[in-house]
């Protein structure tokens, strides 16, 4: 009877291992991911191209983004397939790839995985945003390519130095801050709805633009000299720093009521660095989070 318990448990025991070893992986949009240790695999977003690096895995095709913002070192028969905005469906399918990785936010590219899938081409989409969506995704990525260790090696540690950060951080009187994207063509606010948002949040701030919708449409000086915050932070959206810098100041960076916020007289307003807060860190995460506490908070 004994002997007879023992096998049952067994069996029980390698029923359910079973059925957890075959646990779907699920892309963001919940759409399983048929790709099995994908071995041509090509990313519309220099990001998850990167990502898919760490991850340890190669790479048929990429976006020109992970070229000339992620900087990327790729053998020489890697090919480019457009741009994330444009990509080249005619050069993907020509790869023959066994998971194309897409970003949920940029439309085009969602169109172009319905295009793939409808002709039997496996693929993966994604919105990181945090670095919780960061983790989830390397999850993935590193159980697609066998390589468990480098999840463990990299994701466990950056979470523990950024809930390190979070820790100090709490025992800190939250400062009010001021987030602006800026782009050659003008400036807006922007509240806990991107990567630097989702920063600032986690860091305790008290992001203005989430108490004045108004300023995610039009930056109000109004509003800004009556809340009088206590720094201010500037993300670049497109390639032209310079341009997109003059235009802010073209705006508002003239006027007499900015220049006597306290943040402009006393040198509290940044310049966020692109690769940490507008490309997707990445290994960096934890980076990002200690570059804000410093700011924010000194040592």
């Amino acid at each position: 009877m004994r002997k007879l318990l023992t096998l049952l448990l067994a069996w029980c025991l390698l029923g359910f291992g079973n059925a957890m070893a075959e646990t779907p992986l699920l892309d963001d949009r919940g759409v399983e991911i048929s790709a099995s240790a994908p071995q041509q695999v090509v990313s519309l977003y220099g990001s998850y191209a990167d990502a898919w690096l760490l991850a340890g895995g190669a790479l048929a095709g990429v976006t020109d983004d992970a070229i000339q913002e992620r900087h990327l070192t790729l053998p020489e028969d890697v090919c480019i397939v457009g741009t994330t905005k444009i990509p080249n469906l005619e050069l993907i399918v020509s790869l023959e790839p066994d998971l194309v990785l897409l970003s949920m936010d940029i439309a085009a590219q969602m169109q172009a995985c319905d295009a793939l899938e409808a002709l039997g081409i496996a693929c993966a989409a994604f919105r990181v945003d945090t670095w919780q969506d960061y983790d989830r995704m390397m999850n993935i990525f590193t159980q697609l390519t066998g390589r468990q260790d480098l999840y463990d090696a990299q994701l466990p540690p950056m979470a523990a130095q950024i809930q390190s950060i979070l820790a100090r951080a709490a025992e800190k009187a939250p400062p009010s801050v001021l987030l602006i994207r800026a782009y050659s063509s003008g400036a807006k606010a922007k509240g806990a709805d991107n990567l630097a948002g989702y920063i600032l949040q986690d860091l305790g701030c008290d992001n203005i633009a989430d108490r004045h919708e108004a300023l995610l449409e039009e930056l109000s000086l109004e509003a800004i000299v009556a809340e009088n915050p206590d720094f201010i932070f500037v993300t670049i959206m497109g390639g032209d720093e310079e341009a997109a810098l003059a235009a802010l100041d073209a705006s508002v960076g003239q006027n007499p009521a900015w220049q006597a916020l306290d943040a402009v007289r006393q040198g509290r307003l940044y310049v966020l660095d692109k690769e940490l807060f507008h490309y997707k860190p990445n290994a960096r995460w934890g980076e990002s989070y200690e570059t804000l506490y410093k700011i924010l908070y000194g040592q």
